[in-house]
């Protein structure tokens, strides 16, 4: 019985997972195609006759190095400003009382629910002021605010875990508010800090409001409006839209393949919720 459950288990989990890997499959299949075919009109399992120039076809049809530069250099930034903002955060929320941390945690909760767009004035009007319109900056500013507040929520959950015995015996010794957040907190909560660092990554590496709003300058482009002027360009291009899909996401899947232990791990992301 034990064994018909695992198996069961087993072939549920994979083709959850083959309907997920179908559609990126399917994006590098047609990928492969010939630059300026139309669309197939039935699935193509395998490439008849693959195109791999597409790929450096599309970094001659654009600044593709440009805009890849761009994006690496908002995440490299944005990235560690978030882990240390949101920890920092989601530290000083755990350490407070109960009745604090209950209602900044129905604050967070409600920020959440605001739509995105609702703040696009007021946090261009605050560029404005700064002079950071026009500048990679604007991408990276959110970063200072812990960019989300579920990031604030993952870390504040993650030190949850952690035994208050363990930071009162440190400051018994004599450790500072800092100290127990860089020496302890952090290393035992090292689980939420890949995941954090995982699912900014992919906020700001896919984030094409930001630079629509904020950058003018075509230097400055960003992958994601790279892969929206190969759309405006040519439409009907199917095999270098997928060309250009693949190449958007192909850091995505490397970042997560990379971390995806720590980030899968089953007493990390699954248990965040057993403590309030």
């Amino acid at each position: 019985m034990l064994q018909f459950k695992f198996g069961l288990r087993a072939v549920v989990g994979a083709a959850v997972a083959l309907l997920f890997i179908l559609p990126l499959y399917w994006a590098a299949v047609a990928s492969l195609g010939r630059i300026g075919a139309p669309p197939p009109n039935t699935i193509q399992w395998l490439p008849t006759d693959p195109q791999w120039g597409n790929y450096p076809f599309l970094f001659d049809y654009l600044p593709m190095w440009r805009y890849l530069g761009n994006s690496v250099r908002v995440v490299a930034t944005a990235v560690p400003l978030t882990i240390v903002t949101a920890s920092m955060a989601g530290f000083a929320m755990s350490q407070l009382p109960l009745g604090r941390r209950r209602q900044l945690l129905m604050f967070s909760v409600i920020w959440m629910i605001i739509p995105s767009a609702a703040v696009w004035l007021f946090r261009f009007r605050i560029y404005v002021w700064l002079g950071l319109i026009n500048s990679l900056w604007a991408l990276i500013i959110p970063s200072v605010a812990a960019s989300n507040p579920l990031f604030v929520l993952l870390f504040y959950w993650g030190f949850r875990q952690i035994p208050t015995e363990m930071f009162e015996s440190a400051r018994l010794e004599g450790a500072g508010i800092l100290t127990l957040w860089w020496k302890l907190a952090l290393p035992l909560a090292r689980p939420t800090v890949v995941a954090v660092a995982v699912l900014s990554f992919v906020f700001y590496w896919s984030d094409f409001i930001g630079p629509v709003l904020y950058l003018f300058s075509t230097n400055l482009y960003t992958m994601p409006i790279g892969l929206q002027l190969v759309n405006q360009l040519d439409r009907t291009n199917w095999p270098l839209l997928m060309t250009a899909a693949m190449v958007m996401f192909a850091p995505i899947m490397l970042v997560f393949a990379f971390f995806q232990r720590i980030f899968l791990h089953d007493l990390s992301i699954a248990n965040l919720f057993d403590r309030n």
